[in-house]
C-alpha cells in the first residue's frame, strides 16, 4: 500500500508525488520509441547555478556518458525539455513558468509543461504559447500522445 505523506517547505523539491512519476515513465516510454532520440531524466543543465527539468531530450548522437569522468552541469542544451508539475508545485505555476523563460533563453527550443490534473500541456517555444488537452504534442519531430498517457487518469 502506498502511503501518502505531508510535504515540507523544505523537503518540497525533492519529492515527487506517483502522478508526476508515472507520467515521466510514461513520457520516457513514448520518447524511447524513437530510436533517434536520448531522453535523460533529472539531467542538470549549465544554466545560471545549474536548473534540472524532469526530462531533456537530445539527439542521441548529442550526449554521450563518461564512466570515468561524470558531468554535474552538461553544457549542451536540449532540444526539449518537459516539466512535469507536481501537487507541491501545482499551487505556484508561475515559478515553472519562469523556469522555461530561462530555459529558452538559454536556447532551447522547446519547453512542455504537463498539468496531469487539467491533463494539459503548455508548448512554450519562441513563437509563443500555446495549451493542449489529451492530444498528439509535436515539436521538431519529436511526438507525444498525451491522450495515452493522461488515459491512465480516467
Amino acid at each position: 500500500m502506498i502511503k501518502y505523506t505531508q510535504i515540507s517547505e523544505s523537503n518540497e523539491k525533492e519529492t515527487r508525488s506517483l502522478n508526476h512519476s508515472y507520467i515521466c515513465a510514461e513520457l520516457m516510454r513514448q520518447f524511447f520509441q524513437d530510436s533517434t532520440l536520448q531522453p535523460l531524466p533529472e539531467l542538470t543543465l549549465d544554466i545560471e547555478n545549474g536548473l534540472t527539468p524532469d526530462i531533456c531530450i537530445y539527439k542521441k548522437d548529442k550526449v554521450r556518458p563518461n564512466f570515468f569522468e561524470d558531468i554535474l552541469k552538461i553544457k549542451e542544451m536540449p532540444l526539449l525539455v518537459v516539466e512535469v508539475i507536481s501537487s507541491n508545485q501545482s499551487v505556484n505555476i508561475n515559478i515553472v513558468l519562469e523556469k522555461s523563460k530561462t530555459l529558452l533563453k538559454a536556447g532551447i527550443k522547446a519547453v512542455w509543461i504537463v498539468e496531469p490534473y487539467g491533463h494539459s500541456v503548455f508548448v512554450l517555444n519562441k513563437e509563443g504559447k500555446q495549451l493542449f488537452h489529451q492530444t498528439i504534442v509535436e515539436c521538431d519531430g519529436i511526438k507525444v500522445d498525451f491522450d495515452k498517457i493522461f488515459s491512465g487518469f480516467r
